[in-house]
């Protein structure tokens, strides 16, 4: 195990004289190229949001996540209503930028700004969303102002142990395994266990050098599809 110093010939982590508290996310909007992030607003975001989750007929996408499925846009408006007024989890609508249709949700949440630790969550990509740029984008968009705006050193994102595809996105992205939490948690009448992946902020410019390189309108053919793959350039 790494350490820096000694005290009493015990071996202690790197001191971190200059460390300063980070700032809690606002809920500016956070814009690229193909999506912008707004601070979610049923007004705004609901009917689209609804319509668009119900593209997934079968309502799995619901399924890892600690609410839903809605039997009614009255139903979804109701609890999403209730996710604008609280600042953690701090829930953003994902806009497609050539429509201007919000087509998923994604939080920050379980800030700690005194040590520098926030974590990514609540991550639901309807099927307009999923497999494209703007996903990939919006999880950049979130990264940039997390590390390069607000300073933080840690980043995390955490999913129930059975959920593949949610593992396979944060490999995907650079986050790093950690480890699995047993009987972290109870949802929906189940025992969840719970994957850990983070990144931390000396692991971000690398990261954030090849996410700009896949993002890059050059790296698409005239159909859309990538050229190099996210997980060569890093």
């Amino acid at each position: 195990m790494k350490h820096f110093a000694e005290i009493s010939g015990l071996p202690v982590g790197e001191g971190l004289p200059h460390w300063q508290p980070c700032e809690r996310p606002s809920r500016e909007a956070m814009i690229g190229h193909y999506c912008r992030l707004e601070g979610v607003d049923v007004d705004r975001h609901g009917r689209d949001l609804y319509e668009a989750f119900q593209l997934n007929t079968d309502q799995s996408s619901w399924a890892y996540l600690p609410y839903g499925p809605f039997d009614s846009f009255d139903s979804f408006e109701y609890w999403l209503d209730s996710c604008k007024h609280g600042d953690d989890p701090l829930f953003y609508a994902v806009i497609d930028k050539d429509t201007g249709i919000a087509v998923g949700l994604v939080s920050y949440l379980r800030m700690t700004p005194n040590v520098g630790v926030i974590e990514v969550g609540h991550i639901h990509f309807s099927p307009l969303l999923q497999r494209t740029p703007m996903a990939t984008e919006a999880m950049y968009l979130m990264m940039k102002r997390v590390f390069d705006e607000l300073g933080y050193r840690r980043y995390e994102w955490k999913c129930d142990a059975l959920n593949e595809p949610s593992a396979k996105a944060a490999a995907r992205l650079g986050f790093t395994f950690e480890g699995i939490f047993r009987q972290a948690t109870i949802y929906k009448g189940r025992n969840r266990d719970t994957a850990w992946f983070s990144i931390t902020d000396k692991e971000w410019p690398v990261l954030r050098n090849a996410l700009e390189r896949w993002l890059a309108v050059e790296n698409f053919d005239s159909c859309g599809q990538q050229i190099q793959p996210l997980a060569m350039l890093r």
